[in-house]
């Protein structure tokens, strides 16, 4: 199997079940943004500080491809048979966070971005989740998704890596960066 096929070569790709639609569709967007996220996991599951949280971040993974599926199936055709989202997957990275706050001092202020390359690659994964989240929002208001469980899951992943940065920051020993506002 070749792994160019030229049928997206005018701007139109297939959903899953077949329908063709413009690659600008908001459900492409929203699983091309599943797919950024996907990638942005990876690289902070290779970073040598995450070696100890690397089957969390793998399991993540492959929710999202879990995610992305329901994102790429065509709502016209609910029998497709693909992988679900459970609510304990919310609840695994529920706990997940929770086991690593035991360790976080309480937080008084925002934190920046930054302190140590490995941080920086946490929050742009969580800013692209945040993103994942709002087109995942949007598409559920044009197309309706199953049970609001995708938009709850980001939004408790974008928590997950939130939490996943103080970790690594703290056990990469580098303070953290606060915005303290001018008074």
């Amino acid at each position: 199997m070749k792994v160019y096929t030229k049928t997206g070569d005018k701007g139109e790709t297939s959903l899953f079940g077949g329908k063709r639609v413009k690659k600008s569709h908001p459900r492409i967007e929203a699983y091309g943004t599943i797919d950024e996220l996907n990638s942005y996991i990876g690289l902070i599951r290779d970073q040598d500080v995450n070696i100890p949280r690397s089957a969390v971040l793998k399991e993540i993974q492959d929710r999202l491809f879990t995610i992305g599926a329901e994102l790429a199936a065509d709502p016209d055709k609910p029998q497709l048979k693909k992988p679900d989202l459970y609510e304990s997957d919310i609840e695994y990275l529920e706990n997940a966070i929770d086991e690593m706050e035991v360790d976080l001092q309480p937080l008084k202020y925002f934190v920046l971005p930054g302190g140590h390359t490995s941080v920086s690659f946490c929050h742009l994964g969580r800013t692209v989740c945040r993103r994942a989240e709002r087109l995942a929002i949007s598409l559920d208001e044009e197309d309706g998704l199953s049970d609001y469980i995708i938009v709850r899951y980001l939004n408790r992943l974008s928590d997950y890596l939130f939490v996943l940065s103080r970790k690594m920051a703290a056990d990469l020993k580098v303070d953290e960066n606060y915005w303290i506002p001018r008074k």
